[in-house]
C-alpha cells in the first residue's frame, strides 16, 4: 500500500480506503479461486495494483468516459483504474465466470460505483467505449479486430479513442504492424523498481 501512496499522494480517504482493502480481499478470494498466482499475491500492490495504474500515467480519463477491461481476471486493471477515476464508467468483462465473481465480490467489498463485470467474450460485446484497455490478454493485432467494433467515433479525451494495453517485454514484433500510429510509454519513466523497467503502455487510435 505504500507504493500507491508514494505515487498517488493525493487520494481522497474514501480511495486510500478502498485501495488499503483490497490485499485481504484478494488474499481472502484468491484462497478459494485462483486468480492470482500464489507466490505473486504478497506483491499484489506492486505488480497488479500499481502496475494496472500505469494507464493513468498515460492518460487521465475525463469524468464520463466509458472504458472497457478485456479479460479482466480478477478485476485487473479495472478495479484500480475505478477506484483512481471514480467520475468514469469501467465495464469489467471476462470469459471465466470464476474470475468475474471474484471481480465482482471484491468491487462490492468496496463499495465501487463506477463498475459493471460481465461474464462475457470481447466477441459478445456490443456497446461502445472510449477506450478498451487490458493487461497482457493476447497479442496486439489480435486484439484490436476484436475491439475495434466497440471504440466510440466520438473523441473526448485528450487523445483519440482506441486501444491501451499493459505490455512487457519485447514488444518490436507486435507493435511493428501499428508502428506509424502506435504510442508505446516506459513504465520504468513514472515507477521504480525492477520489475517496471520492462513493463510498458502501448496505445493504438481505432
Amino acid at each position: 500500500m505504500e507504493q500507491i501512496l508514494k505515487y498517488y499522494p493525493n487520494l481522497s480517504e474514501k480511495q486510500k480506503k478502498q485501495f488499503s482493502a483490497l490485499y485481504e480481499l484478494y488474499l481472502d478470494w484468491n484462497s478459494k479461486i485462483n486468480v492470482i498466482s500464489r507466490k505473486d499475491i504478497e506483491n499484489l500492490y506492486e505488480r497488479h495494483v500499481l502496475h494496472s495504474l500505469g494507464i493513468a500515467e498515460f492518460i487521465k480519463f475525463k469524468a464520463g468516459s466509458k472504458i472497457l477491461d478485456v479479460g479482466t481476471g480478477g478485476g485487473f486493471p479495472g478495479i484500480p483504474l475505478a477506484i483512481l477515476f471514480p467520475d468514469v464508467q469501467f465495464t469489467l468483462i471476462d470469459s471465466i465466470r470464476k474470475k468475474i465473481k471474484v471481480g465482482q465480490e471484491v468491487s462490492n467489498a468496496i463499495g465501487l460505483k463506477n463498475i459493471e463485470l460481465k461474464h462475457l467474450r470481447i466477441q459478445e460485446e456490443k456497446e461502445k467505449f472510449d477506450f478498451v484497455v487490458s493487461r497482457a490478454v493476447m497479442p496486439l493485432e489480435d486484439l484490436i479486430k476484436l475491439c475495434k467494433k466497440n471504440i466510440s467515433p466520438k473523441d473526448k479525451n485528450a487523445i483519440p479513442n482506441g486501444l491501451i494495453c499493459l505490455k512487457g517485454g519485447e514488444l518490436e514484433k507486435e507493435v511493428h504492424p501499428f508502428r506509424n500510429i502506435a504510442e508505446v510509454y516506459d513504465l520504468s519513466e513514472s515507477y521504480e523498481g525492477e520489475f517496471f523497467e520492462t513493463k510498458k503502455v502501448v496505445y493504438v487510435p481505432l
